[in-house]
């Protein structure tokens, strides 16, 4: 089930508003919350519900077991079983088909016959709450936090369906006060309504309309790709993924505050960056942030002695987030692609950036990042090799695109840019940072919201086209 169709949106979602606000405390409360989370995960993948309630449960007796010991060293053996238990789920699902093809192509090079192999099926979101898992048993061991008071609130953080299938990661640190007490303001559950509204309305309006143009020009001919055709479908794409996820995000952390919880933001208009530092500071946020404060900074951080050290230190950071994205070649070059910039920016890209000025750093960044999207869409070698040229194959085109399409794309443009003016960047604090709002500035928001809701439910229910790119991952 996703959050963009019309049963999630007029089944789904007020059915559970209505068992949720009826309950009498948060204990009733969090039985709801889990008892929906289990049924819309359920509806995707009926049979994997059982291994994730099943994992989750033995990680929380697990990580319960090592709070309570006195002795160091069965600490850290009880915090190794957590974590190898959550990366040997993700290894298994994730990535067993991905190196026994591998073993097979060097076995059949060498000579040798390929062993047989029952592919896995990859249960949805399981890239997201493992992580999830890995930040509860990390911070208790850390002493950040103590360890949820019970499993049903262990469940609720893990398996809560408004951000178990795509994020944010939430970390349990940021809401493990909110899951025994959480106070629901009217004025969070409006912000909530507004938030899903817009979030609804990127997807089902802007990355829809990217995604079929971007899909019949990755998926098309690539051999006579011209510059034309190949320049479309790149910035569809890189507008597609755009609105998609922050979509998603939005939707997800709207979703939430109408439950009282209040998820991390994970964008803040990533296309504006000067460099890909920066980017990688405002796109996917609770990503960037976990492979910092998990891996990175475990691995030495800045405070490493050498500077290959730490150049080294920051490709593999990113390789493996290219790697966490998806089991294959192209998800890993993606993630070395980007590594590769952010050690030049640290050797001199961003001080020569600087001395260019902001619009041509920040049309040098999007150009870089736009280059990276075409590495991440296309999973064949072969294919990205004649994307790039067809990039720079400048001979006639009859390629003409649709007006839905050109619409689409000014707007998706200066949305994507508008953080860029200071009155852009004003609008954006108002409608994503504010707490409250005026009678005034409600009754605005629930007009836009209902509009918005109405154009989007026309779109999705006379399009038929609604893939999340995020729920393979």
């Amino acid at each position: 089930m996703v959050f963009s169709s019309s049963l999630f949106i007029f089944y789904f979602l007020p059915i559970f508003l209505i068992f949720y606000h009826f309950s009498k405390n948060v204990s009733y409360k969090n039985i709801v919350i889990l008892l929906f989370s289990l049924l819309f995960y359920s509806w995707g993948a009926p049979y994997y519900v059982f291994v994730v309630v099943g994992f989750t449960i033995f990680d929380f007796y697990v990580v319960q077991f090592m709070h309570n010991q006195t002795n160091e060293r069965r600490k850290r053996l009880l915090l190794m079983l957590s974590i190898t238990t959550n990366l040997g789920l993700l290894a298994y699902f994730k990535y067993a088909n991905f190196f026994v093809d591998n073993f097979n192509n060097l076995l059949m090079h060498i000579g040798f016959h390929a062993i047989t192999w029952t592919k896995v099926v990859l249960p949805i979101g399981i890239s997201f709450f493992t992580f999830q898992a890995l930040t509860y048993s990390i911070d208790v061991y850390r002493k950040i936090h103590a360890p949820a008071k019970s499993v049903l609130q262990y469940l609720v953080f893990v398996t809560s369906f408004p951000q178990m299938i795509a994020g944010p990661i939430v970390r349990y640190t940021a809401v493990a006060d909110q899951l025994p007490y959480r106070e629901e303001k009217l004025d969070d559950k409006l912000i909530g309504v507004y938030r899903f509204c817009i979030g609804l309305a990127k997807k089902a309006l802007i990355a829809n309309v990217m995604a079929e143009q971007a899909d019949a020009i990755f998926d098309g001919d690539l051999i006579n790709l011209h510059a034309k055709e190949a320049w479309a479908g790149m910035l569809a794409y890189t507008f597609q993924i755009y609105f998609d996820f922050s979509g998603y995000s939005d939707m997800a952390i709207g979703l939430a505050k109408m439950m009282g919880f209040h998820f991390p933001e994970n964008f803040n208009s990533p296309y504006i960056s000067k460099n890909i530092s920066e980017f990688w500071r405002r796109w996917h946020i609770t990503l960037g942030n976990f492979m910092r404060d998990y891996l990175y900074i475990p691995l030495g951080g800045n405070r490493v002695k050498s500077k290959s050290r730490l150049f080294f230190n920051l490709w593999l950071v990113f390789i493996l987030s290219g790697l966490w994205h998806g089991a294959a070649w192209n998800f890993v070059l993606w993630g070395a692609f980007h590594g590769l910039f952010l050690i030049l920016d640290r050797l001199f890209l961003i001080k020569i950036l600087n001395k260019l000025g902001s619009i041509f750093s920040i049309l040098f960044t999007f150009i870089i990042v736009m280059f990276g999207w075409v590495i991440f869409r296309l999973e064949k070698m072969e294919d990205i090799v004649l994307y790039f040229k067809g990039l720079f194959n400048f001979e006639t085109s009859s390629y003409e695109s649709s007006m839905e399409f050109k619409t689409i794309l000014v707007i998706a443009f200066l949305f994507a840019f508008i953080a860029v003016s200071p009155i852009g960047k004003k609008l954006v604090v108002f409608f994503y940072e504010k707490e409250n709002y005026s009678l005034k500035a409600n009754t605005l928001f629930m007009i836009l919201s209902i509009v918005l809701l109405i154009l989007s439910v026309s779109a999705i229910t006379s399009s038929g086209f609604n893939p999340f790119i995020y729920f393979r991952f």
